[in-house]
């Protein structure tokens, strides 16, 4: 039987525990486990860094949300990126990023990996021909974000995954700001899919953590040998906490949605605003493929401010309902400036984003509220 997202979110890998019938998955606080002899673990458990029954209920359930066949939970978003670079690359290769990749994701590539040999180049990923261009014999993986984290730009996933089958390179999504509810980028041929559950799949501000998923099984198997080996799992009540998020994701999105739209048309008429960059709004470069690949176009709204920087820095300042800091996608409304907070390792690259530049985190909270406080805040 086939089931929908919303089913899959409540039940994937979340069974009523045997012995009791609790339809919530135990929180699982061990570190160990007693074995029936030796070499004869219960049911494959041995130790919890290896295997967890509450991080297996939650990498089941992100696998079955993602389309794929393995679900591997971590620490956090840059744990998961970490390992799974470490499993694919080797000193001399070479990836491709995007031109405004997330600032922690840059920070890994350029100033972590790029130490050990790693090498990369930054291309914009919403135009195919620019990634063609960054590839060179050495690339093992063209990564990318979609919608990109600030300026909400759109890859082509379907196109991407096919130059990157050519090139015998591995397509990295990282889908945390659409989520899987919005976007399942193995259905459109990428190869591995790179969450921030602390994110929208958590949903609450309450909890880091991060995943990958992955459909082919062969990497799958590499991916979960890095992830024992290197050993930045999450423990147990944070797997527990991101499944409890993970089961009202669908209908957080859609306010998440709801909310984000309106705020877009009230943002788009202001005297204070230069530019609205959203991909549901038609003007977009990236709308009708956004329109093709997602559900909806997500929680996430980024505008640039009359009158500059500073201007940018006084509006984050002078909101009051919207939280002024970092992170994303928790129910929450969240403000920020980019290029001073979640962008400031890329200042001085390629990547460095404007400084007019107000990022958006939109919540559940009542419309109206959030409106007017925008409102205030633009002055």
């Amino acid at each position: 039987m086939t089931f929908g997202f919303e089913t899959l979110a409540i039940h994937a890998g979340q069974e009523p525990e045997p012995r009791t019938g609790a339809v919530v998955p135990p929180i699982y606080q061990t570190s160990t486990y007693a074995q029936d002899a030796v070499g004869a673990p219960r049911e494959g458990y041995e130790y919890s860094r290896t295997a967890n029954p509450t991080r297996d209920a939650l990498q089941e359930c992100l696998a079955a949300l993602e389309g794929g066949r393995r679900g591997l939970a971590f620490a956090s978003g840059l744990a998961a990126e970490d390992t799974l670079l470490r499993s694919v690359c080797q000193p001399g290769d070479h990836v491709v990023i995007p031109d405004d990749a997330y600032g922690g994701t840059f920070r890994l590539f350029a100033k972590v990996a790029q130490r050990w040999g790693l090498d990369w180049t930054a291309a914009k990923v919403s135009d195919v021909d620019a990634v063609r261009a960054a590839i060179t014999p050495r690339t093992k993986i063209i990564w990318v974000e979609t919608p990109t984290n600030p300026l909400l730009g759109i890859a082509d996933i379907a196109a991407l995954a096919a130059l990157a089958k050519d090139h015998d390179a591995l397509l990295t999504v990282d889908n945390t700001f659409a989520s899987p509810y919005l976007q399942q980028p193995l259905a459109h041929g990428a190869d591995i899919v790179v969450h921030s559950t602390t994110k929208y799949v958590g949903g609450h501000s309450d909890v880091v953590g991060g995943a990958l998923i992955v459909d082919e099984e062969g990497l799958g198997q590499e991916l979960a040998y890095h992830q024992n080996a290197m050993g930045a799992i999450n423990g147990p009540f944070d797997a527990w906490l991101t499944l409890r998020g993970v089961k009202t994701l669908g209908v957080r999105m859609d306010r998440h949605c709801d909310n984000a739209e309106r705020l877009v048309e009230f943002l788009a008429s202001h005297r204070k605003v230069a530019q609205v960059l959203y991909p549901g709004m038609p003007e977009h470069p990236g709308h009708e493929i956004a329109a093709k690949q997602m559900r909806r176009f997500g929680g996430m709204i980024s505008f640039r401010a009359v009158g500059g920087e500073d201007e940018a820095i006084a509006i984050c300042n002078r909101a009051r309902l919207f939280v002024l800091g970092e992170s994303l996608g928790g129910v929450e409304s969240l403000i920020e400036h980019p290029g001073r907070m979640t962008h400031a390792s890329v200042v001085g690259s390629p990547l460095e984003v404007p400084g007019d530049l107000v990022r958006l985190s939109v919540g559940i909270e009542t419309v109206d509220d959030l409106v007017a406080d925008l409102d205030q805040a633009l002055g």
